[in-house]
């Protein structure tokens, strides 16, 4: 039998609902889980296990006196620790806020809670969303629980490793050049970068305010869907929040990809390690049998996307951070203190040129949807990296491999969706993602839920 740890949100609201299933049990049996596995798995910051008791018998009581508010009500999730939460320390990551306690929380902390949902924890990550990693020296490296010596990815690696190792129901990540994806897709589970400004980031610390965006991290595409429903918004209070019609992402799921049109970037076919573009070819031919059209496509700007990434993730993020840079600068480690340091000598004519790339990506992007429903793409061009002692040297080689594969989606706003791909030969998962048009995450549910049903993985990491 599997372990409810494993089941999805879907299925545990199915049983919390029904009365079959306590929340309270449920809180339970994963907390107990959370002590037997993290102390070696370092996947959480500050556990909030009292907390999470007391929301859970809250929870429990309205159910049993017919007060269900929905899907997510008793389901127990973990939140990145760049989302403030009143009164509970919120660290992003770094010894810069270890002391941190919030005053209100993050507008999608409000959103989730309200909802019902069971807070576990605050959960690790690398330090101030700014690695692709997963090492942390103030609060613990977390492991990727398929092989504790490989990385899990980063910046949200708190979030997939829970997931993949059945400390937590759902999560949430931020990805600002890949924050989500990347750890997704190293550790087996489904992450969405969403639309930009689709999701309210007021209350989520900043690394790049032009390009963070909060998103949804599950073992499902149903449960990325069920969460994106509560997430998504208009919020006052973030000024790049988006004003639309929050569609049902649950409507289509289950149309299938019969007829969808795929172009594949060759951006995307170059400098693949052999089991990345192994099991790249392999999916290809499983979208194709499922009835998608796939086609390559030229799109010559996407060559623009690490300069102009770098250029504004660093310029922006040594600008919320330039008075701490000069004042508490050994609070920074090495890799990230010089990262934010190179961003405080971006000129100003290098930004707007940056800037002005963006523009012409967004537009060739523009161009591309026109001809092809959505674009693939390997998440990353690299299989899971096993950790090194010059962890400082690893996390800029990562950065520097994956940014070209992810930064694309940030720099032009639209939304992608990480999906398991199958395992390399050292028995690591790799990943691909569904990159969509602006606001067309029901697509790219509908697409990730049919690929969702031909993954062998799936399986393996259930049991």
């Amino acid at each position: 039998m599997t372990d409810i740890s494993y089941l999805t949100a879907s299925e545990l609201g199915s049983f919390i609902k029904s009365k079959q299933l306590s929340p309270v049990e449920l809180t339970k049996h994963i907390f107990k889980r959370i002590d037997q596995a993290d102390p070696t798995l370092h996947t959480y910051i500050t556990p909030t296990k009292e907390i999470a008791l007391k929301q859970a018998t809250m929870a429990e009581k309205d159910i049993m006196r017919g007060d269900y508010k929905g899907p997510l009500h008793g389901i127990p999730i973990g939140i990145k620790d760049n989302y403030a939460t009143k009164g509970i320390r919120t660290t992003d990551g770094s010894k810069l806020f270890a002391n941190f306690i919030p005053e209100q929380n993050a507008t999608t902390v409000k959103k989730l809670l309200g909802a019902g949902s069971i807070m576990l924890g605050k959960q690790n990550m690398h330090e101030l969303a700014a690695g692709s990693t997963g090492t942390n020296p103030y609060y613990g490296t977390t492991r990727n629980p398929w092989n504790i010596r490989y990385m899990p990815g980063g910046s949200s690696s708190g979030g997939a490793a829970s997931l993949a190792a059945g400390l937590a129901v759902l999560t949430t990540g931020s990805d600002t050049f890949g924050s989500i994806r990347l750890p997704a897709a190293m550790c087996g589970v489904y992450g969405l970068k969403p639309t930009y400004g689709l999701i309210s980031t007021f209350g989520v610390i900043p690394t790049a305010w032009s390009l963070d965006t909060a998103g949804p991290m599950a073992r499902s595409v149903s449960d990325l869907a069920l969460m994106l429903q509560y997430m998504a918004g208009f919020d006052g209070k973030d000024p790049a929040s988006l004003d639309v019609r929050i569609p049902n992402y649950m409507k289509n799921l289950h149309k299938g990809m019969n007829g969808v049109k795929i172009g594949i970037p060759t951006y995307y076919l170059r400098g693949l390690d052999p089991d990345v573009d192994k099991l790249f070819q392999q999916a290809i031919h499983t979208l194709r049998r499922l009835g998608a059209e796939i086609k390559e496509m030229e799109i010559p700007e996407l060559e623009m996307a690490t300069y102009a990434g770098y250029a504004i993730v660093t310029g922006e993020a040594s600008t919320f951070h330039y008075e701490w840079l000069k004042e508490y600068s050994e609070d920074y480690s090495v890799d990230i203190r010089s990262f934010f340091l190179s961003g405080a000598l971006t000129a100003a004519p290098q930004y707007v040129r940056a800037q002005q790339a963006r523009r012409k990506m967004v537009k060739a992007l523009k161009q591309a949807f026109s001809d092809v429903d959505i674009l693939l793409g390997p998440t990353v061009p690299m299989t899971t990296p096993a950790y090194r002692e010059d962890w400082i040297e690893q996390n800029l080689e990562v950065v520097r491999k994956s940014m070209p594969f992810t930064a694309p989606i940030n720099l032009t706003g639209i939304p992608s969706l990480s999906v398991p791909m199958g395992l390399d030969q050292r028995g690591l998962p790799v990943g691909m993602q569904f990159m969509g048009n602006h606001l067309s995450e029901a697509l790219l549910f509908q697409i990730g839920k049919a690929w969702e049903n031909t993954v062998p993985l799936k399986t393996t990491l259930m049991n």
